[in-house]
């Protein structure tokens, strides 16, 4: 028996409950991970508040990393061993193991341990799509990110520059500049000291920027839009200060024809092709040193409640993971396959 998070009722930290789990046998088309590392992203607790509200009960998590225990009938390409990642699929990586469809998985190279795969997958996709397909950034262009200290905006700062960009970001405090200087943001802006609209003005000699990566929401949204040049592109892909006010779709016109899109990850790589495409953009920029990741903020599975306080309160700087414990049933099969990487 392993064990798992549940939540029953939506609201606070405090509803994450540690529970006993049965994960079960793999059906058809599905493989078993026994987790080594799950991810901590901001969606877990959208989920949990019932913003984006999932059947209750429920077990939060869109990402995790560990090893294959068990294959189900018509499931080729993985085996009992191997080591993998994956993002999406069904919502419920907060568990020691779980079932998932073996069309979600992506092998693991070796060179890629599981906690920075559990870090580094959901952020990483995100940022890909968020440069490549939403808006295609161009050598020179200048870009705005929101948050640019934090697990996702330093990814994105980072993909941003690997493509020749001026990265501005947004942070708030001078430690969190630092830290978003040393990952590819060359103009950190510490809200608590400046205007950012002006000093982004200021920056791109009063030109604006070609696309602004607003992941805050409700206290951004409209100051965002001031940030843009003629043309530009506002790019909300997230809400942590809340829901913004609905957009006065004349103000995009008067403000020089923007555009405002809301994409989500798991639309774009909803089929295996771009899934597969996607993975292997995020594992070619980490093995060219263009993105990296720090080593992650820790907590131990059960400890999920204190994780979403500290994410919520942003008082975590870069990536965070879950462990997971090894279970002698994970321990059995290492034994069994071979040393994988933690």
């Amino acid at each position: 028996m392993t064990y798992a998070i549940r939540v029953h009722r939506y609201g606070g930290p405090d509803v994450l409950e540690w529970e006993r789990h049965d994960p079960g046998d793999p059906g058809p088309g599905e493989v078993r991970i026994a987790h080594d590392a799950v991810g901590l992203n901001f969606i877990d607790v959208y989920h949990r508040t019932g913003l984006y509200p999932e059947p209750l009960p429920f077990t939060p998590g869109v990402e995790g990393a560990g090893v294959v225990e068990a294959v189900g009938a018509e499931v080729s390409g993985f085996a009992v061993g191997d080591r993998v990642a994956y993002v999406g699929g069904p919502v419920g990586a907060y568990r020691e193991a779980r079932l998932l469809p073996a069309d979600r998985a992506i092998r693991l190279p070796d060179s890629v341990p599981s906690q920075t795969a559990a870090a580094l997958m959901l952020r990483g996709m995100t940022a890909h799509v968020l440069v490549h397909r939403v808006y295609r950034v161009q050598a020179g262009d200048a870009v705005l990110v929101h948050a640019a200290a934090g697990g996702m905006g330093a990814v994105l700062c980072e993909w941003a520059a690997s493509l020749g960009a001026v990265v501005i970001g947004t942070v708030s405090s001078s430690a969190k500049a630092a830290f978003a200087r040393s990952h590819g943001c060359a103009y950190p802006i510490v809200t608590a000291d400046e205007d950012f609209v002006a000093r982004t003005k200021e920056i791109t000699g009063g030109q604006g920027v070609a696309v602004v990566y607003d992941a805050i929401g409700k206290d951004t949204l409209l100051a965002s839009i001031d940030c843009l040049r003629p043309l530009g592109h506002l790019v909300t892909y997230g809400q942590s200060s809340g829901a913004p006010a609905p957009i006065d779709v004349g103000l995009l016109s008067r403000k020089g024809s923007l555009s405002v899109t809301r994409p989500m990850l798991f639309h774009f790589i909803a089929a295996r092709r771009d899934l597969e495409a996607a993975a292997a953009a995020v594992f070619r920029q980490l093995a060219a040193g263009h993105v990296s990741v720090p080593v992650p903020r820790t907590y131990a599975l059960p400890d999920v409640a204190q994780a979403h306080r500290d994410l919520e309160g942003r008082a975590t700087t870069g990536p965070a993971v879950l462990l997971v414990h090894t279970s002698e049933r994970h321990a059995r099969l290492q034994e069994k396959e071979g040393p994988h990487a933690p």
